[in-house]
């Protein structure tokens, strides 16, 4: 008589995947841990604030709460693009502080194990201001793991 006995695989933590929010400011796409992300939605304009940086394209109305809006275009040293129909803010969390992120598009989720992330290459790290925290690879993509603190200037708060 033969008996089967159950092969059970073991899972490191290299292997347990994250959820991310992709999302595309120019020709490069970023990712956010869906953690960070408290919703996405559609643009249809935005509040100036007088006096304001100019990467901060204004205010807007979310779900009954004002939050501040930040051109990742602008943030970038972009060119400026005008909205379109696939124009997205993406609404994160840092700590008790809810910001907007005004982005290209944006409308995937994907599962990103931490095998998959790689340090930022000193040269990015330089030129994009630190806003970059990690490449990761994705089969053929390469997404930026974008440090969100850092990018609504609040690089003390410890986003996760």
């Amino acid at each position: 008589m033969t008996y089967l006995t159950r092969h059970e695989e073991k899972i490191s933590a290299e292997d347990v995947p994250s959820l991310y929010v992709v999302f595309k400011v120019g020709d490069a796409e970023y990712v956010l841990p869906t953690a960070t992300v408290v919703q996405i939605e559609s643009f249809a304009g935005a509040t100036s604030v007088p006096g304001s940086a100019a990467f901060v394209a204004g205010i807007v109305q979310i779900r009954g709460r004002i939050v501040p809006l930040i051109d990742l275009r602008a943030r970038f040293h972009l060119p400026p693009a005008p909205p379109t129909i696939d124009t997205r803010i993406v609404v994160g969390l840092a700590g008790e502080r809810v910001v907007g992120l005004l982005v290209d598009s944006g409308r995937e989720v994907l599962k990103i194990t931490p095998a998959q992330l790689r340090p930022a290459p000193k040269l990015l790290e330089d030129e994009a201001g630190g806003y970059v925290r990690a490449v990761a690879q994705v089969g053929s993509r390469l997404l930026l793991v974008m440090d969100f603190a850092k990018v609504i200037g609040e690089e003390q708060i410890d986003v996760g």
